[in-house]
């Protein structure tokens, strides 16, 4: 089972610039200056948490779904207005993530101007949640540092290591969320998708491969998951320990 079936909230930020830089060269748009300096983020659904190896439902193939492997914390409570190193204190548990998105409607709902929401289906998350101190060295300066692993249809997809080109850490994200708010103990507040600079890590959506594809080819080549695919998502220690388990999920079609 996911460590909270439902939460207070689920907020999404997007902290590794380099897969929101990615996706604007593909589009031929430049990147605001801005977004090195002040996180993105969206209200994602929180009534409803997928387990680890609950499927992907989706009505058609034709929305264009798509993974996305994140590192996520639960905090404590944080008052409004709290500051980035204050905010850090608040992190009481840390997992994984698998926050769905729906391609294809993202376009049409973001020119509308106010933000995802059809586009985002119900996100799950690692069996297992942590305490900051059990990841030892790894988790230093509000960043985990250790590789994501991804497969997809049982071919891994990606390894990039999430403390690197993280460009906001996760203080600075809950503080973020903060600001004009209070967050209540059980908030859970996401990474983002995770993004290296060095494409050779491999990636942790697709979309973030089809805007490679992009730059690079004109096009993109890599279609969207369909029906019967698999992801899986996972992070191991040193020793090769899987750390908080695996998520574990199949797309399929509605039963009704």
């Amino acid at each position: 089972m996911v460590p909270l079936p439902r939460a207070f909230q689920w907020a999404d930020g997007s902290v590794y610039v380099n897969h929101v830089e990615l996706v604007r060269r593909a589009r031929g748009t430049e990147m605001p200056p801005e977004f090195w300096t002040d996180p993105l983020m969206y209200q994602g659904g929180s009534d409803d948490l997928l387990d680890p190896t609950d499927d992907i439902v989706c009505a058609t193939e034709s929305y264009g779904i798509d993974f996305e492997a994140e590192v996520a914390v639960i905090t404590s409570d944080v008052h409004m207005a709290a500051m980035p190193d204050e905010a850090l204190k608040s992190v009481r548990l840390l997992m994984l993530a698998n926050d769905v998105s729906l391609r294809n409607l993202i376009p049409a709902e973001l020119a509308k101007g106010f933000g995802f929401f059809q586009s985002k289906p119900a996100t799950a998350f690692s069996p297992v949640a942590v305490t900051p101190d059990e990841l030892g060295d790894a988790w230093r300066e509000g960043r985990v540092h250790r590789p994501m692993t991804v497969h997809w249809n049982g071919r891994k997809v990606g390894q990039p290591d999430c403390g690197v080109d993280m460009v906001f850490h996760f203080g600075q994200l809950i503080a973020h969320a903060a600001k004009t708010r209070n967050l209540r103990a059980g908030s859970i507040v996401g990474s983002g998708t995770i993004s290296n600079k060095d494409a050779k890590r491999g990636y942790c959506c697709i979309a973030e491969k089809r805007c490679l594809e992009t730059i690079e080819h004109g096009a993109p080549q890599t279609e969207f998951m369909k029906f019967g695919d698999s992801v899986k998502i996972e992070m191991f220690d040193e020793e090769g320990r899987s750390i908080f388990g695996a998520i574990d999920q199949a797309v399929v079609q509605p039963e009704h």
